[in-house]
């Protein structure tokens, strides 16, 4: 067991001390991803809970790209919302856009009192080589 610290060019700067994804015996644990436009933790976030969501799966995107994988490798999703109630079935429409019909992960979705930097949405991925 020798784990990969995968550390991916063009994906936004980490917010903290952490790898971008961790890789061991191919399963690959993808870090939560804020909604920033740019790879600069200056970069911002776009306004709006479809936008954010948007860019996030943009962001997990590259990730997993960097990672040599896609889309159809991930099994599993979590969630994070700072406005839940609000947010909740605009953010739903947003994230599935971005799955084929009868290719959705496994998800967990939970309301949070705060995110990194103001953000109303994160979202991690569990993958599989």
């Amino acid at each position: 067991m020798n784990p990969i610290f995968h550390m991916i060019s063009g994906a936004p700067d980490p917010v903290a001390p952490f790898s971008h994804a961790v890789e061991c015996d191919g399963w690959v644990f993808v870090t939560g991803q804020m909604p920033f436009t740019g790879t600069d933790l200056d970069s911002g976030y776009p306004e709006g809970i479809e936008a954010q969501t948007h860019a996030v799966m943009a962001n997990l995107k590259t990730v997993l790209e960097g990672c040599g994988l896609g889309l159809a490798h991930v099994l599993s999703a979590r969630i994070f919302l700072t406005h839940f109630d609000e947010d909740y079935a605009r953010m739903n429409e947003a994230y599935r856009s971005h799955f084929p019909p009868g290719r959705l992960p496994a998800r967990t979705c939970v309301g949070v009192t705060g995110l990194a930097r103001g953000a109303r949405v994160e979202i991690d991925f569990v993958a599989r080589r």
